[in-house]
């Protein structure tokens, strides 16, 4: 019964509502950050890992889900991606991730919707999946961390952020701006990124 219980508490823990830290006794320490600082590290992860893609792609906020002792972040990327780069794309993410440490728990190959999941040696959870006309969603998802407010991200968009001003309650459209890398439908040369 008590394994029964863990495969079903490690089947849990996959990327998504609530991020497991671990299932040893150093999760029944109490947090020591709260829900803000944990958001806080979210955007920083967010924010290095656009700065790694070259050339640079627009993108804007998306909604933040506070739950109670746990924070995801998420930006919409308004760049088009080509079906013909959309692998370059989690390439150049996946290396970075790969280089910052973080673990790779699972990937969807899919030519047209691929994702990539990765999880940092702190337990936070980042997802980055490629839907409809070629729009990049990148989610960051915090452990479980003290209960508290938690703010809207201050990272400056490239873009308008849909996220804000006359733009609230407004969905995030697709993919809207044309990049002579990342939209060409031509594979990326052999040596390049």
């Amino acid at each position: 019964m008590k394994k029964a219980l863990t495969a079903v508490l490690l089947a849990s823990c996959l990327f998504s509502i609530a991020s497991c830290n671990s299932l040893d006794k150093s999760a029944e320490k109490k947090p020591k950050m709260n829900m803000q600082q944990a958001a806080e590290q979210a955007d920083d992860i967010l924010d290095k890992t656009f700065a790694a893609v070259k050339p640079p792609v627009h993108w804007t906020h998306s909604d933040t889900t506070a739950r109670e002792c746990d924070v995801s972040r998420r930006r919409a990327v308004m760049t088009i991606i080509s079906k013909e780069r959309r692998g370059s794309f989690l390439g150049v993410v996946e290396r970075f991730w790969k280089a910052q440490g973080y673990k790779q728990t699972s990937h969807n190959s899919d030519p047209e919707y691929p994702a990539t999941y990765f999880q940092t040696p702190s337990g936070y959870q980042v997802r980055l999946r490629i839907g409809s006309d070629g729009q990049g969603f990148f989610e960051v998802a915090t452990p479980c961390v003290k209960h508290s407010e938690v703010d809207p991200p201050k990272s400056k968009t490239v873009g308008p952020d849909y996220s804000s001003g006359s733009y609230v309650g407004q969905e995030i459209p697709a993919p809207n701006v044309r990049s002579d890398f990342w939209s060409l439908d031509k594979p990326v040369p052999a040596g390049g990124s």
